[in-house]
């Protein structure tokens, strides 16, 4: 298949990648010309100086960016990619966004003869490197099966979840339950040492019954280190939780605890940690139970 992929952030130049590897032609476009030169130089590849020279003539056009008004200008804004996409092609849109500009794209593009399918992605950076994502979509049945085979380069698991904005309402759901745990974990380790513990070997036991956890697994040792310098920064996962926030204003759920987490990170931004991994809710805890105001 012809693809273009748009954005090379942490999460796109590895996924881009993996569809390179696996045999497809594509063509990337970055904001930052020279991170598209760098992956073009790594892959092989093309890059292209607009969303549309990317989008024109391929099958698929691949999307990962950091907001709703990133995706609204890669699709819609001046040289946008929807404006050069070609009757049957379909847009794939891995940007964590709100699920209004899913609805909105997928109506738009639907006007002009070609698939949308809201595909966020779980996993991070690490899981985008292997190849090992979690993909949540939305869409029609038909755009979703044609693009399923295009996503298997670097997913795990994709499944569709529903008509168009689905995939973005999933990802609600599972950044919602990320928060409560990454909060409770911290506490848990914090108590661990406050109580003369040995937290390694308190994880080591606990992470064989019910408190498992992919977070238990994969973030106490760096945790307890106090090490949050990788990972999935603190400002993106609030960019994430207000969408949650709008979308519960609109459809009545309360988020009581995710709304006092997402309070919890401000501290941690406060703290100088803007770009620090999620994780780092155990920093505001070590720094509560040390005695800092």
């Amino acid at each position: 298949m012809r693809v273009a992929f748009l954005g090379l952030g942490v999460m796109g130049y590895p996924m881009a990648g993996h569809l390179k590897r696996a045999g497809h032609d594509v063509v990337v476009y970055n904001r930052s010309r020279a991170k598209a030169e760098r992956w073009t130089g790594e892959y092989g590849a093309a890059a292209a100086s607009t969303p549309a020279e990317a989008a024109k003539g391929a099958d698929f056009v691949m999307a990962c960016v950091g907001r709703d008004a990133d995706l609204r200008a890669v699709t819609l804004g001046d040289a946008g990619a929807f404006a050069a996409m070609a009757k049957g092609a379909v847009f794939v849109d891995h940007t964590t966004a709100s699920a209004t500009i899913a609805r909105e794209l997928a109506a738009l593009a639907q006007i002009s003869g070609f698939g949308f399918v809201d595909a966020p992605v779980s996993g991070g950076e690490q899981g985008a490197r292997n190849g090992q994502l979690t993909i949540m979509c939305g869409g029609g049945e038909d755009d979703y099966a044609k693009a399923e085979p295009v996503m298997a380069a670097y997913a795990r698991q994709c499944r569709r979840l529903g008509p168009p904005g689905a995939g973005q309402l999933t990802k609600m759901v599972n950044q919602i339950c990320i928060a409560g745990l990454v909060q409770a974990l911290s506490e848990g380790l914090s108590f661990a040492r406050a109580s003369g513990l040995d937290p390694l070997a308190v994880v080591d036991v606990i992470s064989k019954g019910a408190a498992q956890s992919w977070q238990m697994e994969n973030r106490h040792k760096t945790m307890l280190a106090e090490h949050f310098e990788h990972g999935f920064a603190v400002e993106w996962m609030r960019k994430d939780l207000a969408i949650c926030f709008d979308e519960a204003a609109r459809n009545g759920a309360k988020l009581p605890v995710t709304e006092l987490v997402d309070r919890f990170y401000a501290e941690v931004e406060a703290m100088g940690g803007r770009r620090w991994d999620t994780s780092s809710l155990f920093a505001r805890q070590e720094k509560l139970r040390r005695g800092g105001a």
